[in-house]
């Protein structure tokens, strides 16, 4: 059953979640995790409090999500103290740490797809009826802990059948019935729509009133400010503040993440608008059901909505991943329905895909090879048949200087790279040269606020100076500030089109949630 037998009570007392306790519920002293040269966290302090919403925030590569490995026992520090309510324990292991009472809900979710709800969530800790598993018990179980915690889901459906709004909710009420009082949440919004993420800010909020310490790692900082109590923020493996929500703002946050000032809002010229540089008509593939679309030069087109409902299969249907089964594509003007990927590039395509490291790198190639590839046969980078070797060595130091990529060897593997430089090398190696129309998928997923800051500033430029840019985004704030129209899809099919001055966003979160009557 929840909690039985194992973990720490789940009515903790309460600290008005705020550190000023004699006793923190969690007190992590000295932490340090090194890998070869890199020390990923360096001598860090911190406390947790019951009942509270505590916000960790830094750029990539900070540390955050390596420090809370450590508290959730997926790996080993190499210094450092850790005390549960004021007891020093050892936590060598994710099983010890569940023991403890502390369990994490990764970015990436840890469920088996073929297994039900109930089975998730019961996996391994299986109530029995003698040498039997009780299966009505265990879905009991399950729903009594939904009830309890206003997590709604159906313990009969299969996992694979779920959106993601359910599977969050599974991965925490897994947690939950682990007896998990102290839960940390990785990124747990990057791929909800509006309604779920205020739904699951409730769960969170009822969870810490009710004695759960809640720590949420986000690069959100809107989020993290309207949720945490107190704030955490790390760089470069070190605190560099610890402040309260009520006494700060985002510009104050990403100036403590990055050590100058960021631009979280740009400015967006008006722009004329030109020839249609894509052309969408009719276009029907897996996952896309009649789908008609125009890009323009001089214009952002935003495409909102909530994971696996078709934004994917249109990136790839105009990238040449996807044929699509009818209809028309055409790129400035060409029509590349059956066209290759190459002669897409060819016809005026930048890409940009939504898995920078699976799409969009060689992880195995260098860093110098990557910003060359796609390019190594044009004017920068071959002469007759053979690589101008010259001619490709400025071009890559023009892209690392231009572009801000940080790394000590051009000769490094792009796998090497944190999240932040990788999306770079993709931006720079895509946007260096100007293309009648950018495909930007998911541009800035994952990545702290300055590299957004950047990647959002590149497709800017690309439209001043007469790009058309399909903007294909799980951030709804993003896609509001760059776009000059939106559509949102549902679906596989576009449910809505509206001018970006005109939106109103709970229409727009209705679209997303495919909530009929939303427009």
């Amino acid at each position: 059953m929840p909690g039985s037998g194992a973990g720490r009570s789940p009515a903790l007392p309460s600290a008005a979640g705020t550190a000023d306790v004699a006793v923190p519920v969690v007190a992590m002293r000295g932490i340090v995790k090194r890998y070869g040269r890199l020390t990923a966290v360096d001598d860090v302090d911190l406390e947790l409090a019951g009942s509270e919403i505590h916000g960790l925030v830094g750029e990539n590569g900070a540390g955050k999500t390596t420090l809370m490995q450590v508290l959730a026992g997926v790996t080993l520090p190499d210094a450092g103290r850790i005390s549960i309510d004021g007891r020093e324990v050892a936590i060598g292991s994710v099983s010890a740490a569940n023991t403890l009472g502390i369990s994490m809900v990764h970015q990436h979710f840890m469920l088996v797809p073929s297994l039900t709800v109930a089975e998730n969530l019961t996996l391994g800790q299986e109530p029995r009826n003698g040498f039997l598993v009780d299966r009505a018990a265990a879905r009991r179980a399950v729903v009594d802990l939904a009830d309890r915690f206003g997590l709604g889901v159906d313990p009969d459906a299969r996992v694979r059948d779920l959106g993601v709004g359910a599977l969050q909710r599974v991965e925490i009420l897994r947690a939950l019935f682990r007896g998990a009082a102290i839960l940390i949440l990785d990124e747990p919004t990057a791929i909800l729509s509006p309604p779920e993420a205020e739904g699951l800010f409730r769960v969170l909020r009822e969870l810490a009133a009710a004695g759960r310490t809640i720590v949420l790692v986000s690069h959100r900082l809107e989020e993290i400010l309207a949720s945490a109590t107190r704030i955490t923020v790390l760089r470069d493996g070190r605190v560099t503040a610890r402040l309260r929500s009520a006494e700060t703002n985002a510009a104050e946050l990403a100036r403590a993440m990055v050590g100058r000032d960021v631009a979280l809002a740009l400015d967006r010229p008006p722009t004329t608008t030109g020839r249609s540089v894509l052309t969408l008509d009719g276009v029907r593939a897996p996952g896309l059901h009649r789908i008609d679309l125009e890009v323009r030069a001089g214009e952002i087109v935003g495409v909102a909505g909530v994971a696996g409902n078709g934004q994917a299969e249109l990136a790839e249907v105009v990238a040449g991943l996807l044929r699509p089964t009818a209809g028309t594509v055409r790129i400035d003007g060409r029509d590349v329905t059956n066209a290759t990927t190459a002669e897409r590039r060819a016809a005026g395509l930048a890409y940009i895909p939504d898995d920078r490291f699976r799409r969009g790198l060689a992880g195995d190639a260098s860093v110098r090879d990557n910003l060359i590839m796609g390019r190594h046969a044009g004017k920068a980078g071959a002469r007759r048949v053979l690589l101008d070797r010259e001619g490709a060595a400025r071009r890559v130091e023009r892209l690392v200087a231009s572009f801000r990529i940080r790394t000590a060897d051009l000769g490094a593997p792009a796998r090497t790279l944190s999240g932040g430089n990788a999306q770079r090398i993709v931006v720079a190696r895509e946007l260096a040269d100007p293309h009648p129309l950018v495909v930007a998928a998911q541009p800035t997923r994952g990545i702290d606020v300055a590299a957004s800051e950047f990647v959002r500033r590149a497709l800017l430029d690309r439209r001043a100076t007469g790009s058309g840019v399909l903007l294909i985004s799980a951030d709804l704030d993003e896609v509001r500030s760059l776009s000059d129209r939106i559509v949102v899809l549902h679906g596989g099919r576009i449910v809505s089109e509206t001018p970006a001055s005109q939106v109103d966003l709970v229409r727009l979160g209705l679209d997303m949630a495919g909530v009929a009557g939303g427009r």
